[in-house]
């Protein structure tokens, strides 16, 4: 018996062939960490599918509106949305290049500044109470 199981073992031993392996490459999938950048898009979709939060205030403030409000508030955003495109035919030309000038409107003034070549700096006044915002375009 003991031969036996001693015969075995040592058919084991010897079948045993030598084993085969490679180095662990890691490659981050990640484009922020050096990953494809064209994984971005999946990767956000991944996560906005996952992410179950929403903002307290918002939801809360959406349902203090009455059907009524809500309307109202949907008919405002479409009318300042066709203001908003109606003065931007004015400075946007016909190849679609921002036309460096000043337009007023009843609550805003409008200014588009060239700063040389391509660059353009828009500044948004409001009139009512003098703040001003803007934003740079190369």
């Amino acid at each position: 018996m003991k031969r036996v199981m001693l015969s075995m073992m040592l058919a084991l031993v010897c079948s045993v062939g030598t084993a085969f392996a490679e180095q662990i490459v890691y490659r981050p999938i990640n484009p922020s960490f050096g990953g494809s950048p064209s994984n971005a898009s999946g990767l956000l979709a991944n996560a906005n599918a996952q992410n179950n939060f929403k903002d307290p205030a918002a939801v809360n403030a959406l349902k203090k509106l009455s059907p009524l409000q809500q309307f109202n508030q949907n008919l405002q955003q479409f009318v300042l949305n066709r203001v908003a495109a109606s003065v931007t035919g004015n400075i946007i030309g016909p190849t679609g290049t921002l036309i460096p000038g000043t337009i007023t409107t009843t609550d805003f003034t409008i200014q588009v500044v060239s700063l040389g070549g391509t660059a353009l700096k828009i500044i948004t006044t409001d009139k009512n109470t003098g703040q001003t915002t803007f934003f740079q375009v190369n």
